[in-house]
């Protein structure tokens, strides 16, 4: 039987096509390109909204300094201005009388270093009042403006930090062999991303405690530990294993920085320093650059975490080393008195530990 024309083509609008679904790892790929684009222009839009914010906040306070001072107004021009601006803008917060003393303060602290006046713009108004009210040396100001720019600090990361001391701790010397085995753009980069104390206090820990136990907790708490270590870094995994001539060998904490583009090995060490500590590390990066490492990134880096070290050893113990090693200390609490923290376990205690554990 013939099928004419007319049926043939209704035929062919009945026949609905077979659609594709997007599947495997492409459309994943698309996934996150697309979750990236939005993630960045929420930020992107986020940042002008907080950069627009501390520019009003700029201009209220300047205006109630000026102002003051052209017709000389009392102390009740804040309150008058904080009643009358919630009265016109009702939906929208900041305007309490408390807030509009701050923007006052904000500009007359600031007005006189440019510097400052750009970075204040590039961090949220919380974190802003938090420095000027625990801060009062520019220095130091600056330093905590430009971490919480750069990594993200919430308020109560920057509380703690400001509690720890991390500005005076940056101060203190850095202990690393980068400049001698990096090009100098790296060796830049990988000082600065390098601290010269680390502050463990989220660990809590009060008493001296096994290298492996400091691994365990500081695992059980890696976001707060990524967050100490700086921006751009990526946990890879504890106890990274590499094999050679049919040893197996571990690295305590393996992360990747992006900013460096690199692989970073992290070794806990209990006690102080000691020369060999280096050479394991020196060892360690060979085998992550032969092993691990991809094409394109830059060589790995190690860092060597102790509980006391002697610049000198160190200068001496890393001048062999062919890998870029930095060594600083770590800080576990602040809560103890400074001779107490400066009590470390010898070599037999830890050992008298670990036999007591194993009992």
């Amino acid at each position: 039987m013939k099928i004419k024309k007319s049926e043939t083509v209704e035929l062919e609008k009945s026949v609905k096509p077979v659609e594709i679904l997007p599947r495997g790892t492409e459309y994943e790929k698309f996934l996150q390109e697309i979750k990236s684009r939005v993630i960045t222009s929420r930020t992107h839009a986020a940042r002008l909204i907080n950069k627009d914010l501390i520019s009003m906040y700029w201009f209220v306070g300047k205006q109630i300094h000026d102002k003051q001072k052209l017709y000389g107004w009392g102390n009740s021009v804040v309150e008058m201005l904080s009643r009358d601006l919630q009265r016109e803008f009702p939906g929208m917060n900041g305007f309490s009388e408390r807030n509009v003393w701050n923007m006052r303060r904000f500009y007359i602290e600031y007005k006189h270093t440019s510097i400052l006046q750009q970075l204040v713009a590039e961090i949220p108004w919380g974190q802003n009042l938090l420095i000027l009210e625990k801060i009062s040396d520019v220095k130091e100001r600056k330093y905590y403006i430009k971490s919480c720019r750069e990594f993200g600090w919430s308020r109560n990361v920057l509380l703690n930090q400001i509690k720890a001391g991390a500005y005076q701790l940056s101060l203190r010397e850095k202990s690393h062999n980068y400049v001698k085995v990096l090009p100098a753009h790296l060796a830049e980069q990988a000082e600065e991303s390098l601290k010269s104390v680390y502050n463990l206090d989220f660990l809590g820990i009060t008493k001296p405690i096994l290298e492996r136990e400091l691994e365990r907790r500081l695992v059980e708490k890696i976001k707060q530990f990524i967050l100490e270590l700086g921006t751009g870094f990526s946990f890879m995994g504890n106890q990274y294993g590499l094999k050679l001539d049919g040893e197996e060998y571990f690295i305590d904490l393996l992360f990747f920085n992006r900013k460096l583009k690199c692989l970073v090995a992290v070794e806990l060490k209990t006690g102080k320093f000691q020369p060999e500590y280096a050479g394991k590390m020196d060892f360690y990066l060979h085998l992550l650059n032969e092993q691990t490492r991809l094409n394109g990134e830059n060589p790995s880096i190690g860092i060597i975490l102790c509980a006391q070290k002697k610049n000198i050893t160190v200068e001496y113990s890393l001048r062999s080393a062919k890998n870029p090693v930095g060594v600083a200390e770590y800080q576990l609490t602040n809560k103890l008195p400074a001779e107490l923290r400066k009590v470390l376990p010898s070599e037999k205690e830890l050992q008298d530990n670990m036999i007591e554990e194993i009992k």
